[in-house]
């Protein structure tokens, strides 16, 4: 083995299968919108936590689990209401008009208590007639 090669560990972090101690406190990391599917209308926005696994499981049980699992809320454009993921994958927005729109992802412990938010900003371009 290279001796300058990552580890597994250094890679994914802990493993999933043993307690952590201390853990540290959970990030979310939210990319811009992606731009190919932006200018056909659509809204694709990648995403990544630190120190919390994103898995579909809830209640007040689960936030004795280590390593932390959660979910993320989503709001789009200051709704009343928000819908939840616990799939960890890529955001997927259609059927918003064209214009200026914003999105809170908050990142939620399986009660639902929200951890931390990032807002995402971006204008959607009208479509041009093929």
């Amino acid at each position: 083995m290279n001796a300058h090669a990552l580890s597994a560990k250094d890679i994914r972090g802990s493993s999933p299968l043993i307690a952590i101690e201390n853990e540290a406190p959970a990030k979310l990391i939210v990319d811009p919108p992606l731009p190919e599917p932006l200018a056909q209308g659509r809204v694709f926005i990648q995403y990544r936590t630190e120190n919390l696994r994103v898995l579909p499981v809830f209640g007040k049980g689960a936030l004795a689990v280590s390593p932390r699992v959660g979910h993320i809320h989503i709001t789009v454009d200051d709704a009343p209401w928000h819908f939840v993921d616990a799939s960890g994958e890529t955001i997927i927005l259609v059927g918003l008009a064209p214009g200026s729109h914003t999105v809170l992802i908050e990142l939620a412990d399986p009660t639902h208590k929200v951890l931390t938010s990032e807002t995402v900003t971006f204008m959607l371009p009208g479509l041009k007639n093929e």
